[in-house]
């Protein structure tokens, strides 16, 4: 954070004496549950309504999701703001403001082309760009404040808990569109976005409100150019190795988001029911990923078990031994237990690595935290972006290529597990050469 903490708050969190409370934790964690659930909205439910109800193309939200990825370039710029201002909570609101006001128009976007298509696709495009500002802005700022706040034995099931209640969000936020959209109209698709857009506005505001009122007041400082601080942090070797980690490793994870359907149905000629069921059992595989890293960390902090680094490296050589075993797999294969397993070696290096950020944040000094997230977070949005496209278009290749879809796959699952084999690397080596700043930090 932009402020410097006392000698007495830096100790306490040193020696892992609790910071903010397991409620504070939860407090936070619904932020990102209102976050998730306005961005599903954007990018499921106006993206079906889009292609099916109005029988528009598929590029068009294809366009306006990676328009919202490109805009999350700018975390870096956005964690600097907060940490020249000293305070998380305002960016927080700020963004979920911005988040749930485009949210809102996305949703009167759609209604309005049916009528007057340009429109509503230029409404649209503005509504994308608030939505991507508002999550690079409200989370960054979530995950700084978490950083500086949460004791170091606690991060990794606060990384946990926060990410499984964003993917809550999700699931309650679809479940409760799906049911006030029959029978669906474009007025009743934007009368039920903007109010679930109003209503995570209201819940995140509620939730952060207080939540840094015992901390003291910044400090008069020095305002440093925000090139010169990108600089800064880029030449510190655990930053610059962790983003080129989240990069790779995040592009691998996501290659595989549009394709593993897909391949359930043409290779193993599943239903659309059943490839959905498969998903749903991968999904069920990070959930327990994720709460495995986070058990582990906080029960056995500082000892093997407990490693962060451990369990960033485990969750990728796992990743990659499935997809390897799924680049070979024919009918005949336990596909979902498969997919399940895919799911808890995902589930553990993304839990390890959403810890790693909190503890790697405030490292080189706190006044600094905002902007690492943020490059962190751009990187992360980047491959997100990317490794969607890069996953389909290998395949478009592979089959255009072979003659095979069988094959196609397969290249694409091989190239996924030699990119997470590099990310083990990576991982191993992250801060390996720094000197820890305290002694349960020694295996993060």
């Amino acid at each position: 954070m932009a402020v410097t903490m006392p000698p007495a708050d830096r100790n306490r969190l040193a020696s892992g004496a609790p910071g903010l409370s397991w409620f504070g934790i939860v407090r936070l964690g619904l932020v990102q549950t209102a976050l998730g659930g306005v961005v599903v909205l954007c990018t499921s439910t106006i993206n079906r309504a889009m292609v099916v109800e109005l029988a528009l193309p598929a590029t068009l939200p294809g366009l306006l999701v990676a328009l919202h990825y490109a805009m999350q370039m700018l975390r870096p710029r956005m964690g600097h703001g907060s940490d020249s201002g000293g305070r998380r909570t305002p960016w927080i609101i700020g963004g979920m403001a911005v988040l749930a006001l485009g949210g809102a128009a996305a949703g009167l976007a759609t209604a309005i082309m049916q009528e007057h298509f340009a429109l509503g696709v230029m409404l649209a495009a503005t509504a994308f760009v608030m939505i991507g500002a508002g999550v690079g802005a409200a989370g960054t700022s979530l995950l700084t404040l978490l950083a500086g706040e949460v004791a170091p034995a606690r991060r990794a099931a606060a990384g946990t808990i926060v990410w499984l209640m964003m993917i809550l969000g999700f699931a309650i936020t679809a479940g409760i569109a799906g049911r006030l959209l029959d029978p669906f109209s474009p007025e009743r698709l934007f009368a039920v976005v903007s109010g679930l857009c109003a209503c995570a506005f209201v819940l995140a505001s509620l939730s952060v409100l207080g939540i840094e009122r015992h901390m003291p007041r910044p400090a008069e400082r020095r305002e440093v150019d925000f090139r010169a601080a990108l600089a800064s942090v880029w030449a510190e070797p655990a930053a610059r190795q962790f983003t080129i980690f989240v990069f790779i490793s995040m592009l691998a994870y996501s290659a595989a988001d549009l394709i593993l359907e897909p391949f359930a149905g043409e290779v193993f000629g599943l239903s659309i029911g059943q490839s959905t069921a498969l998903a749903g059992q991968q999904n069920a595989g990070t959930a327990l990923g994720m709460v495995l890293v986070g058990l582990m960390g906080s029960l056995f902090a500082g000892r093997a078990l407990g490693s962060l680094r451990g369990w960033r490296v485990a969750g990728c050589i796992a990743s990659a031994l499935m997809l390897a075993l799924l680049a070979g797999a024919r009918p005949g294969f336990p596909l979902g237990a498969g997919f399940f397993l895919l799911g808890v070696g995902n589930g553990a290096f993304a839990a390890a690595a959403i810890a790693s950020m909190m503890q790697l944040a405030g490292r080189e000094g706190e006044e600094r935290a905002g902007m690492r997230m943020g490059l962190w977070g751009a990187a992360q949005a980047i491959a997100f972006g990317l490794g969607g496209l890069a996953g389909t278009v290998l395949c478009d290749i592979g089959r255009a290529v072979t003659g095979e879809a069988s094959t196609a796959y397969s290249m694409v699952f091989i190239v996924e597990a030699l990119l997470f084999i590099a990310s083990a690397v990576l991982a191993w080596h992250i801060g390996a050469t720094q000197r820890p700043i305290i002694g349960k930090e020694a295996q993060a």
